[in-house]
C-alpha cells in the first residue's frame, strides 16, 4: 500500500495543534504507543492510518543496536547513524520518540528559549517552487518573488517555507518534557537539545548574551549530552541574523561554553557565500574552543508571493521567509563543502570539529553525498517530515 502522505508535522493544522495533537502520517502510531508505554519498548510494527482511513504497511523493524557492530561518533556520543532530524518539526517528546522509533538515530527538539515565546500566524508552511527548482541566496528571485501556494509535491522534490518565528514553551513546561525526550531514546540514539537567547526591545548585549547563558543551563539541567544554538533565525530585527555578526558569536559562545563546560556546542549556521566569512566565525568560536561543530545550512530567504504576486504568508514582516527543502540542496553541500576547505586551511583537527550537513536531504544518496564532503553527520527536516522511512533508509545504505 502506499505510505501516508501526511508529514509528522501537518502542514495544514496550526501549531498549537500540533503540539496538542501531533505527530501525524506514519509517525503517529509511534509517538503515540511509545508515550503510552513509557516509551523504550514501544514496537515498531503498529500500523499507522492515513488521513483517508486506509491502512498503511508497517514500518520494519530495525535491527537492534547491540548486533550490529558498526557505530559512529557523533561530539563524543555513539550513534547507530550519523543521520536524523534537525531543529524545526519535532515540537516535543511525542515527536521525538517516534522519530527515533521510526529509525532516525539523532532527534533535535525544536529551539527552546528562557521564556514562552509565541508562533507566527497560521499558515506557516506553504510549498515553494523556484523557477529552475533551485534557490540560490541573493538571487534575483529572492528579492522578486518566488511561487508559494499549498500545492505540495513528492517528499523527493519538496520545498516549503519556514515561517515560525521560534515559538517556544516556558521551561517549566519544555524541561520536563526535554527530559522524557532524553530517556526515551534507544540505544544508539541522541537527543540534540536546541536552545537560543531571545532579544527583547528593552535587552542591552550584555542582557540578550546572559539570555543565552540561561537558556543553556535549563537545556542542559535536562540531562541533554550536546547542545546546539541557534544563531541564524532573525534575532536582531528584520533580515538581521546573528551568524552575521561573528564577534557576537563568539562573545556568547565563550559565555556559554564557561556555564556547560565539557559539553559540547554546536552552533546553526545560515549559509555564508564567502570563505572569508566562515574564516571570521571560526576564528572567534572553534579556535576559541568554544564551539565544536557547526549545521549548516538553515534556510534560504526569499520574498513569497502567490500566484497573483501578492504576499503569499499573511501579516506585517512577512513578506519574506526561509525556505528549506530540495531547492536548497545545492546550497547546503556547497556550505559542508566550503566549511571544511577553511577548516583544513585554519589548520583546525578533525577531533577539534565537526560540521553537520543539513538542506535538501530527502534521500540515503543525498546523505552519502553529504558524508563523501567530509560532514561528520546529516540532518533531514522537509524530508523526513514527509518520508518516515528515510531513517531506515540511511540505515540500509550506511549497513
Amino acid at each position: 500500500m502506499v505510505p501516508d502522505s501526511t508529514p509528522i508535522y501537518d502542514v495544514h493544522r496550526t501549531y498549537e495543534e500540533n503540539y496538542a495533537e501531533g505527530p501525524f502520517g506514519e509517525f503517529a502510531a509511534l509517538g503515540a504507543q511509545a508515550s503510552a508505554l513509557g516509551a523504550r519498548t514501544a514496537p515498531l510494527e503498529a500500523t499507522a492510518t492515513s488521513a483517508l482511513g486506509s491502512q498503511v504497511s508497517p514500518l520494519e523493524t530495525p535491527t537492534p543496536f547491540d548486533t550490529d557492530t558498526r557505530h559512529y561518533s557523533f561530539f563524543g556520543q555513539s550513534v547507530r547513524t550519523p543521520f536524523g532530524i534537525p531543529a524545526g518539526p519535532l515540537l516535543n517528546e511525542r515527536f521525538t520518540t517516534a522519530a527515533f522509533r521510526a529509525g532516525f538515530d539523532i532527534a533535535t527538539y525544536k529551539t527552546v528559549r528562557s521564556r514562552a515565546w509565541a508562533c507566527n500566524p497560521f499558515p506557516n508552511v506553504l510549498s515553494v517552487h523556484p523557477a529552475s527548482g533551485e534557490l540560490t541566496a541573493g538571487a534575483p528571485e529572492t528579492v522578486d518573488g518566488v511561487l508559494a501556494d499549498d500545492q505540495f509535491g513528492s517528499p523527493e522534490t519538496i520545498s516549503i517555507s519556514n515561517s515560525f518565528g521560534v515559538p517556544s514553551q516556558s521551561p517549566d513546561v519544555w524541561q520536563p518534557d526535554m527530559q522524557r525526550a532524553i530517556q526515551n531514546a534507544g540505544p544508539g540514539q541522541l537527543l540534540l537539545a536546541s536552545f537560543q537567547g531571545s532579544r527583547t526591545p528593552e535587552m542591552s548585549e550584555e542582557q540578550y548574551i546572559a539570555d543565552h547563558v540561561t537558556t543553556a543551563r535549563l537545556a542542559l539541567e535536562t540531562g541533554a549530552k550536546v547542545l546546539e544554538m541557534n544563531t541564524s533565525c532573525p534575532n536582531e530585527g528584520k533580515g538581521r541574523l546573528l551568524c552575521h555578526n561573528p564577534e557576537l558569536v563568539g562573545r556568547i559562545t565563550e559565555a556559554v561554553k564557561n556555564e556547560i563546560g565539557d559539553t559540547p556546542l554546536i552552533i546553526k549556521l545560515a549559509f555564508m557565500p564567502d570563505d572569508a566569512d566562515v574564516e571570521r566565525m571560526m576564528q572567534n568560536t572553534v579556535l576559541r574552543q568554544s564551539v565544536q561543530g557547526f549545521a549548516t545550512i538553515n534556510t534560504i530567504s526569499a520574498r513569497l508571493v502567490n500566484a497573483r504576486g501578492e504576499q503569499a504568508l499573511p501579516g506585517e514582516g512577512r513578506e519574506t521567509s526561509g525556505v528549506c527543502g530540495a531547492a536548497i540542496r545545492h546550497a547546503g553541500l556547497e556550505m559542508v563543502e566550503r566549511v571544511i576547505r577553511v577548516q583544513r586551511n585554519l589548520g583546525i583537527a578533525d577531533d577539534d570539529f565537526a560540521v553537520i550537513g543539513v538542506g535538501g536531504v530527502t534521500s540515503a544518496r543525498d546523505v552519502q553525498d553529504y558524508l563523501s564532503l567530509g560532514a561528520r553527520a546529516v540532518m533531514s527536516a522537509t524530508g523526513a517530515m514527509w518520508n518516515a522511512r528515510l531513517g531506515q533508509d540511511v540505515r540500509a545504505a550506511l549497513r
